[in-house]
C-alpha cells in the first residue's frame, strides 16, 4: 500500500467554536440541507456508534450527483481543541486505486478572530498503486468546497449555532 499525503488550509471569519459545531457536530443535519447543488436529496444514516470514535455513517446521495454513497468512520473528535479526524473507508472518492482516505482536521482561530481550517488528507492505495495529483487536487476541492458552504450559510444566518 502506498500513502500519498496533501494538506492544505481555508480561511475564514467566522469563529472556530461556531464553524466546529456546525461543520463537525451537526453536519448530519446541516449538511444534507446547505448541499443541494442540484442534487434531490441526501440521507445520513449511523450504521454503528454513537458520534464519537468508531462510528461509521452511510451518506446516500440521491439523483443528480456523481457519487451514489459513502461510508464515513469518525477516528477521532476533541470539541475542546476542534479537532476531527475521519475516514471514507468505502463508496466517494474511493475507486480500484484507493483503499481509504483518511483526514486530519484541525480548527484554529485566526489573529482577526475568524477561522483557519486545516486539513491533512492521506490517500492509501491498493497494491502501491500511484495516484494522480489532478485526481488529490479535485478532491480537495470538494472539501474546500463544503467549508465555504457552511461558511455562507454562517454569515447568512448570524444566530446560528452560537
Amino acid at each position: 500500500m502506498g500513502v500519498f499525503t496533501y494538506e492544505n488550509q481555508v480561511t475564514s471569519p467566522v469563529p472556530p467554536s461556531r464553524f466546529f459545531k456546525a461543520f463537525v457536530l451537526d453536519s448530519d443535519h446541516l449538511l444534507p440541507k446547505i448541499l443541494k447543488h442540484g442534487i434531490k436529496e441526501v440521507n445520513v444514516e449511523i450504521l454503528e456508534g454513537n458520534g464519537g470514535p468508531g462510528t461509521i455513517k452511510k451518506i446516500t446521495f440521491h439523483e443528480g450527483y456523481h457519487l451514489k454513497f459513502l461510508k464515513h468512520r469518525t477516528d477521532g473528535l476533541d470539541k475542546e481543541n476542534f479537532t476531527y479526524n475521519y475516514s471514507v473507508v468505502e463508496g466517494g472518492p474511493l475507486s480500484e486505486t484507493l483503499e481509504k482516505v483518511s483526514y486530519e482536521t484541525k480548527l484554529v482561530a485566526s489573529p482577526d478572530g475568524g477561522t483557519i481550517y486545516k486539513i491533512s488528507s492521506k490517500y492509501y492505495t491498493k497494491d502501491n498503486t500511484e495516484i494522480k495529483e489532478e485526481q488529490i487536487k479535485a478532491e480537495e476541492e470538494k472539501t474546500a468546497g463544503v467549508f465555504k458552504a457552511v461558511e455562507g450559510y454562517l454569515l447568512a444566518n448570524p444566530d446560528a449555532y452560537n
